[in-house]
């Protein structure tokens, strides 16, 4: 996604700028992950199998959701979404929250405007005729709000988790076809780990509220047998 693409709203050059609804979220399409943040865990492991992915630069964790079985497959992709929960980050495209150029501190809406789903003929307005933001525009500045304040919290959570030691990798195996695969390279809690915590750290996590993400997480690795479902499928 290229930064000249995102621009703030402006009342006087999105005037007349519509978002088009895409029930198929095709710009994910080559997608096979995509981040995930912590008040969603409980919604998305009922349908998505729940990953941590190192950066390779930076050594840093981050929770996402498989999409798929390998780099450039999304198995969800199809004339609608082929699942019922839409996570948050896919859901917002076109829009984003900029700071502001002006004022640092604050955030703005903006819109990525190499996106088709941005256009003048169709779809959600961003202003009224008199200038003002719309009802869809209010909301999706709110929601947005809500998830980079849900984000800074997985953050935090990623890197306690790693602190503690409690991530591990290990291969994912996958019947496919009649056939064993093994993906390589996936993160996760380690239960053994987390059952042998000391007394204090368990109850921590408890009062912190974080033992339901994780143990949503670790039953959301059933979901790969989901997604190795949907392959044979597609491959049919």
């Amino acid at each position: 996604m290229s930064a000249a693409a995102i621009i703030p709203l402006q009342k006087g050059k999105h005037a007349n700028t519509k978002i088009k609804q895409d029930p198929s979220f095709a710009h994910v399409s080559e997608q096979h992950i995509a981040p995930l943040v912590i008040h969603e865990f409980v919604q998305a492991a009922t349908e998505y199998p729940i990953i941590f992915v190192k950066n390779s630069e930076s050594g840093q964790f981050q929770p996402v959701v498989m999409l798929g079985l390998k780099p450039g497959e999304n198995l969800f992709v199809g004339e609608r979404w082929k699942g019922i929960y839409i996570p948050a980050s896919i859901g917002h495209y076109p829009l984003i929250l900029v700071p502001d150029a002006q004022n640092p501190d604050q955030l703005m809406l903006a819109v990525n405007e190499s996106s088709a789903l941005v256009n003048e003929e169709e779809g959600e307005a961003l202003f009224t005729e008199a200038g003002e933001p719309t009802a869809f525009t209010e909301k999706a500045k709110e929601k947005l709000g809500r998830y980079l304040e849900s984000d800074q919290i997985t953050r935090a959570f990623a890197q306690l988790m790693n602190e503690m030691e409690l991530l591990t990798t290990k291969p994912l195996a996958i019947r496919l076809n009649g056939q064993e695969i093994t993906l390589n390279g996936v993160y996760m809690v380690d239960e053994q780990k987390l059952a042998e915590l000391e007394d204090d750290k368990f109850m921590d996590l408890r009062k912190r509220g974080l033992l339901g993400p994780i143990y949503a997480h670790l039953a959301s690795l059933q979901q790969v047998n989901r997604l190795a479902h949907m392959k044979v499928q597609q491959e049919s």
